[in-house]
């Protein structure tokens, strides 16, 4: 796909008496180094020179501190600041030797081993490694008959060609200690580093972020920071160099959504004010219910905003059941008033006729112009989607393109080329996460002049990631919900124990028998396929989280290792094997239980849906496809299986689709995580609050960072490798500040070729298609 906005000014490589330079940093690393070093940085993404001195550190060892022994994990590279506790050594059986060298912290020991070959490389590790000395080792953690040790570990800054200055000095210096896998170690990978920053010349370290604004923050420059990240003398030295470099990705991202801003303002909308006695008059005098004060201020600014030229950009994120769909159909009945089109983008089928029916339902015969029993002010709603038939697409494309539908919901559908509008002037986008900036852009190009956008999520985003991740939209927020929704019990549920589940289906059947409905979710559809845009399967062992599968690889790799059994996985629920159980379950008998997921064809989930909702069937069996949009007010209990699989937003969406009429809810969490791992923690945050915000700054922080950045980018990395969202909010609103004041004084970046550059390498397509959809 192609970036918004023009390209980015090319900046001429320096000409040094008449020679071009090119830049080093785009040679390749096996131009620089040798083939075996070269091959391992090429395995974890390191390709030219500007990717090696963009391998940050993770941490730094500090020679003058002592390392805590008590945390290490099997399987992790370490570099470990310790003392020589002991040194012995020995003759094997094989004619060689084995040197067990005991470093300690001063409280705890650790065992590291060498297997010289020969006596004379005895004699050389007992001249350099003495009983009381301090070291740097770095090696892997390993496993011996359940003892953790490191062998045949690195000792950095023991060199007898050294002096006792040169050694005092080196061993003084804080080790930065990078990401690794492969052949390659600490100390080779700071060897090569440290060579490229020797020969290179500041000239082409450009620094994006301009001077004055370096020299107003009191920052270093690029150049500086990047050596004093890799090369640190003292520890301020690297925290000067991060504040540096944490800044400078904030403010790289800040301008380019401050450009992206400014691109879609320099283009003009048509203006829809709003019209006296017009179908959004008539809409408002028939609701039967009255707008939340967040609702009528929401829909007050969004109002304005259409009557203006400016295209409006908008996101209104709202808590589940706050009646965003009301904001969003007020606003394109504003736009049908003022003679243009709305179209409502939907991520999936069930969703999209979801929407049909309620916004047909709220509309009434004010969506019925032309047909019998239609208002005099009325407007036509129509739906596309791919599964439609060949006379229902016809039908539907006919009234789009002739302007008879004022309002056009659909899927993917609406996005191919021979799709087409009279006058497109607002293009909604629900749940937009699940779409990437080519498809929105594709339906806005639709327009004959640039429609307004309004783009809607049920997922509550942290201010912090909204400023981030949002920076070139506007944010509305609904925050209080309905009055008459009910309350919602939350309870999590132990799989292990056959009473607590026996009791689950027990109330299910109680529910249902009310004249209530019931869904069950799953996190599969069957035993080898999942619904698609749930997360990856992982079968973890019993007990495990989602957040323990890095645990679980280390405990299988420290099972192998010391010839143990690694542990048994866990099986996770299928809709097609919870279907045939529950409908053998005796407590549920006489009740319909059907299934609903990804891979059933359009008019099968249609029906499902329609039978839930008539009552015909009592339990519905599900994937998350029933996460976003469905509306049944008679749903009012709720079995998650395998909830530690979910993240809180998510659970949140799920546990949305109940209590969204008067009937009392009830949602029971299954999980086998036990209460004290990360997953346990997690689902009890889940049970102790209803409040979406709340869940989501848990939520936040729980996860890695590169969950909500996206910084395991596909074909790449991220270029956010030091702003964390949750604790730098302060960096990134003075960044914000700054980005926005410098692309206002120079929106195409001709002054700032180096900012320019620095914008297109860090959102590249696919960098930025995930900040739009994030």
């Amino acid at each position: 796909m192609s970036t918004s906005g023009p390209k980015p000014p090319h900046h001429p490589p320096p000409v040094v008496d008449g020679i071009v330079q090119l830049n080093p940093l785009d040679r390749r690393v096996s131009k620089v180094i040798s083939a075996r070093p070269a091959k391992a940085l090429e395995k974890i993404g390191i390709h030219t020179v500007r990717d090696l001195l963009g391998h940050y550190p993770r941490r730094y060892s500090d020679p003058g501190r002592l390392t805590d022994l008590s945390d290490l994990v099997v399987g992790e590279p370490v570099v470990l600041v310790v003392d020589i506790a002991s040194f012995t050594s020995r003759r094997t059986q094989k004619g060689g030797y084995l040197i067990t060298v005991e470093v300690t912290d001063g409280v705890r020991r650790l065992p590291t081993v060498f297997f010289p070959r020969h006596r004379g490389s005895v004699q050389y590790y007992e001249r350099i490694l003495r009983v009381g000395q301090r070291v740097t080792v770095e090696g892997t953690i390993g496993l011996n008959r359940g003892v953790r040790q490191i062998t045949h570990p690195d000792i950095e800054g023991i060199d007898e060609e050294m002096s006792e200055e040169e050694i005092a000095e080196r061993a003084s210096r804080p080790r930065p200690v990078y990401p690794l896998t492969g052949s390659l170690n600490q100390k080779q990978l700071r060897a090569v580093i440290r060579a490229q920053l020797l020969t290179l010349d500041d000239r082409f370290l450009a620094d994006p972020v301009p001077a004055e604004v370096r020299a107003e923050h009191g920052l270093l420059s690029h150049a500086e920071a990047i050596r004093l990240l890799h090369d640190p003398e003292t520890a301020e030295d690297h925290g000067r160099a991060r504040e540096a470099l944490r800044f400078e990705e904030a403010f790289v991202l800040q301008s380019a959504m401050a450009r992206r801003r400014a691109e879609a303002a320099a283009v003009p909308a048509t203006a829809r004010p709003p019209r006296s006695g017009g179908i959004a008059d008539a809409f408002d005098a028939r609701l039967p219910f009255e707008l939340t004060p967040g609702q009528r201020e929401v829909g007050d600014t969004i109002a304005a905003e259409i009557a203006g030229t400016v295209p409006m950009q908008r996101l209104l994120q709202g808590e589940v059941g706050s009646g965003k769909t009301v904001v969003a159909l007020r606003a394109m009945l504003q736009v049908v008033d003022g003679g243009g089109q709305a179209a409502l983008l939907a991520p999936t089928e069930v969703l999209a006729a979801q929407h049909e029916r309620s916004i047909r339902a709220l509309l009434g015969e004010l969506g019925e112009a032309g047909m019998l029993g239609g208002a005099d002010a009325a407007t036509r709603v129509v739906l596309l989607t791919g599964s439609q038939t060949a006379a229902q697409r016809r039908r539907a494309l006919g009234e789009a393109a002739g302007g008879s539908a004022g309002i056009v919901i659909g899927t993917h559908a609406l996005l191919q080329e021979h799709v087409q509008f009279a006058d497109l002037g607002l293009v909604v986008v629900d749940e937009q996460h699940r779409f990437g900036v080519e498809q929105r852009d594709a339906l806005r190009a639709k327009g004959r002049a640039a429609p307004h956008l309004l783009v809607m999520t049920a997922t509550p985003i942290p201010r912090t990631v909204a400023m981030t991740i949002f920076g070139d939209l506007e944010i509305s927020t609904l925050r209080d919900l309905p009055s008459g929704r009910a309350e919602v019990t939350t309870v999590v549920v132990p799989a292990e124990n056959e009473a607590w589940m026996a009791r689950t289906w027990a109330r299910v059947a109680e529910e249902v028998r009310q004249g209530r409905r019931a869904f069950v979710v799953c996190p599969r559809i069957s035993a080898t396929q999942v619904e698609p845009g749930t997360p990856p399967l992982v079968l973890l062992p019993e007990g495990a989280g989602a957040d323990d599968v890095e645990d679980l690889f280390v405990a299988a790799a420290a099972a192998a290792e010391a010839d143990a059994p690694a542990p048994a996985p866990r099986e996770l629920a299928a809709v097609e094997d919870v279907l045939e159980e529950l409908r053998g379950n005796p407590d549920l008998a006489g009740i319909t239980i059907e299934a609903l997921h990804g891979r059933l064809a359009a008019e099968e989930k249609e029906a499902a849906m329609a039978a839930f909702s008539s009552g015909e069937t009592g339990v519905l069996v599900a994937t998350t496809v029933i996460e976003v949009g469905v509306d049944v007010p008679e749903a009012s209990a709720m079995v998650v299986l395998d909830a530690d699989r979910f993240g809180l937003s998510q659970l949140h969406q799920l546990r949305g689709r109940i209590g969204r009429g008067s009937l009392p809810g009830i949602c029971l969490a299954v999980t086998a995580a036990t209460p004290l791992s990360a997953a346990g923690e997690r689902l009890a945050v889940f049970a102790s609050t209803r409040d979406g915000f709340v869940l989501a700054e848990a939520d936040l922080g729980q996860r890695r960072e590169g969950d909500v950045l996206g910084a395991a980018q596909s074909g790449g990395s991220s270029s956010l490798r030091l702003l964390r969202v949750v604790s730098d909010a302060d960096v990134i609103e003075q960044a914000r500040g700054s980005a926005r004041a410098v692309v206002e004084q120079d929106p195409d970046l001709a002054a700032h070729p180096a900012l320019a550059e620095a914008i297109a390498r860090a959102l590249d397509p696919e960098a930025e298609e995930f900040l739009e959809r994030s």
